[in-house]
């Protein structure tokens, strides 16, 4: 990692009001990880390269949490831990660092106003389900769509988002 991505985590988490450097390393944000249950990441792990300033922008297991702030909420520290990945997180995007499927559920949010575009069979489950056929979204008010994308490309989204991953 360059000295100005060193200089960008520490400086966004201050910014946040995150002081990463009182982590104790107690493990009770793995131990309380969902996501770690179910996958290899290590909430722990991640604080500590934050905190050395190792090359955490490349770490897989920043895109693993589901922001559910679990380990926030029971830090004994009172770590923003959630808010810290999601800084780190703006920070790998902004210089193009971004798992494929990330990118891709972008991308769709872009295209469609929506990540999860509605084909017919999920119509046909939701009318199964006594729900309407499409939910709240731009599916049901396609001329939204213009206006999201507007919003997208407005704040530079569609920039962030475009091409593949490195």
């Amino acid at each position: 990692m360059n000295q100005s991505n060193k200089s960008n985590i520490s400086d966004a988490l201050k910014d946040a009001g995150i002081e990463i450097l009182t982590c104790l390393q107690c493990g009770t944000c793995s131990g309380s990880c969902p996501s770690g249950r179910y996958t290899g990441m290590i909430t722990r792990k991640l604080v500590r390269k934050a905190r050395v300033s190792t090359d955490v922008l490349h770490d897989p297991d920043l895109w693993m949490c589901t922001t559910c702030y679990t380990c926030q909420e029971r830090c004994p520290r009172e770590i923003k831990i959630t808010d810290a990945i999601l800084a780190i997180r703006t920070i790998a995007v902004h210089e193009g660092i971004m798992l494929p499927e990330h990118r891709r559920v972008s991308q769709l949010v872009l295209e469609y106003g929506h990540a999860v575009p509605i084909n017919d069979a999920v119509k046909e489950k939701r009318v199964r389900l006594g729900m309407e056929a499409l939910p709240e979204t731009v599916h049901k008010y396609p001329d939204a769509l213009a206006d999201v994308q507007t919003l997208l490309e407005s704040c530079g989204f569609d920039k962030l988002v475009a091409g593949t991953q490195e």
